[in-house]
């Protein structure tokens, strides 16, 4: 049964991240990183019912994911100050009522410079300094985050590899299979 519902959930998370696939002018950066934009990108819709109001648009779901651009130290692990700064917005975020209740994968991503199993390497050892950095700086159980490394292999912007959205964070809320 556990295998099962691990297997479900699985799943259900790459249909998710296939489905909510960020573009690169998706990526949150500098000032966009507030607590709001986390929380509407990576908290499940409120869904409610009755009619909307006239002229009123129906909201559309969320993805469920955040890709954001957060710096590090030039071939390194090392965050940066700036990255620090938003990582501390992100910590804040996901100890918010709406984001306690679910888990998180933090994915890590490079630009295809270099070789690529040091883009893996480095991709999964980003993913798991921001992830320490929740934990032990912001508090973040560390049984709500897991981190992996993407490599190269999922650039936001193919015309330009060396773009900066390349190199990023994504933070994906993990579909429970009860939902």
């Amino acid at each position: 049964m556990q295998r099962h519902t691990r297997a479900m959930t699985f799943v259900l998370l790459l249909i998710a991240t296939l489905a909510g696939a960020a573009r690169a002018e998706d990526v949150l950066q500098g000032n966009a990183v507030t607590e709001s934009a986390l929380i509407d990108a990576l908290a499940p819709p409120v869904l409610t019912r009755g009619l909307r109001p006239e002229g009123v648009a129906a909201t559309k779901p969320s993805p469920g994911q955040a890709s954001l651009l957060i710096e590090f130290q030039t071939n390194s692990v090392g965050l940066t100050s700036m990255a620090k700064e938003q990582l501390a917005i992100v910590g804040k975020a996901l100890n918010t009522d709406r984001l306690m209740p679910f888990d998180f994968v933090v994915e890590g991503h490079a630009d295809p410079r270099g070789n690529a199993d040091a883009n893996q390497r480095l991709s999964a050892g980003r993913a798991e300094s921001v992830r320490q950095y929740l934990i032990r700086d912001q508090n973040v159980a560390p049984g709500r985050l897991r981190s992996v490394g993407k490599g190269d292999r999922e650039p936001l912007n193919r015309e330009n590899p060396s773009a900066p959205e390349n190199r990023r964070v994504t933070i994906i809320r993990v579909v429970q299979a009860s939902q």
